[in-house]
């Protein structure tokens, strides 16, 4: 386990780490939103290369144009949510948030480094996210390398309302 020097006691927060099916569960909806996001601006590019693939050897810079205008979406779409909510649409289904260990919004560098963890994670067969199993506080790769961690928020107790 890493600790962090001046980071506050994991254990001493209310909400419950989130646990790993539901992490994924998240992450397949927030992947459908992504994907759809992505058809679009790959729609975009279409255009300029008479309705082909965009491919390296055919449009080398559409090529690298479009894989940095993804990556820009993908950034743009995790830090958006992060950064004002602490949760993505995926999360909110879900119940879940993302937040730094003292309980803040991510900021912009949390969220990038937030990102380039969970590459990290899933490169050796996705054990990064499986790290969470056995990790004391519930933590994936990803949560200890940004300092972040994903809680569990309560369930909302809904009023019912009596028709008159």
């Amino acid at each position: 386990m890493i600790l962090f020097v001046g980071t506050p006691d994991i254990a001493d927060y209310p909400f419950l780490a989130a646990g790993l099916l539901r992490r994924l569960a998240a992450l397949v909806y927030d992947g459908l939103l992504l994907l759809a996001l992505l058809f679009l601006v790959t729609a975009c590019f279409l255009p300029l290369t008479g309705g082909t693939a965009i491919t390296w050897e055919r449009f080398p810079v559409l090529w690298l144009s479009h894989k940095l205008v993804v990556a820009a979406v993908i950034v743009g779409f995790y830090g958006i949510f992060w950064t004002r909510r602490g949760e993505t649409l995926g999360m909110t289904s879900w119940r879940l948030r993302v937040e730094r260990l003292d309980g803040t919004l991510l900021t912009w560098r949390d969220t990038l480094v937030r990102i380039g963890a969970a590459v990290l994670s899933w490169m050796p067969l996705g054990l990064g996210w499986i790290w969470c199993l056995v990790d004391r506080d519930g933590r994936s790769w990803h949560d200890i390398l940004s300092q972040t961690r994903v809680v569990v928020l309560p369930k909302v107790k809904r009023r019912s309302v009596s028709g008159g």
